[in-house]
């Protein structure tokens, strides 16, 4: 009996943990919904809508990393597959546009697909330079939104640098995204 109990009791926790990061997420709290997610994952590995309620959570909290493995796993319907497709393309645009900044990589001869996110937008800006100087910082104004800009650099912390893109509403600084 004592098992059974235990089992439920497992079960139930278990139960609540996608509603969780639901409700996270609608609350616009993404870092705590991909950290929920995390710490969850091994539970959910074949759930789909976990999976990419997880990846979304972590897209909007700046874990780009994080979306690697659900890439892989993100298979059992069109949808699922549809969202893996995009978590791809955002992280090797992540992966391509810090190489180029940090070691210089020629990115003119590749032509990618793109999405909507903010870092694709500031990677296919970036890729319309076309061949120029090296930069300490890149501002590159919205194409569909005006008032909308984006700045980047590369942000040099010991061992590791750091790409950052701010987002700025006319000349007020609306959110920074820090990579790596």
């Amino acid at each position: 009996m004592k098992i059974i109990v235990s089992l439920l009791l497992f079960i139930s926790l278990y139960a609540d943990v996608k509603q969780d990061m639901l409700g996270l997420f609608q609350n616009n709290k993404y870092d705590e919904s991909c950290n929920l997610g995390f710490e969850n994952f091994k539970y959910y590995k074949q759930d789909d809508a976990f999976l990419s309620l997880y990846s979304f959570s972590c897209l909007y909290s700046d874990y780009i990393d994080r979306l690697a493995i659900p890439i892989a796993m993100l298979k059992y319907s069109k949808e699922a597959r549809a969202n893996s497709a995009y978590f791809a393309i955002i992280l090797m645009q992540k992966k391509l546009l810090y190489h180029a900044l940090v070691d210089d990589y020629n990115l003119l001869s590749l032509n990618l697909p793109t999405t909507d996110y903010v870092l694709s937008k500031v990677f296919d800006l970036y890729i319309k330079l076309g061949k120029h100087d090296k930069r300490s910082v890149y501002i590159f104004d919205d194409p569909i939104d005006k008032r909308l800009s984006y700045k980047l650099y590369v942000l040099e912390d010991g061992k590791l640098s750091k790409m950052v893109i701010e987002e700025f509403y006319d000349t007020i600084a609306i959110k920074s995204h820090i990579y790596w």
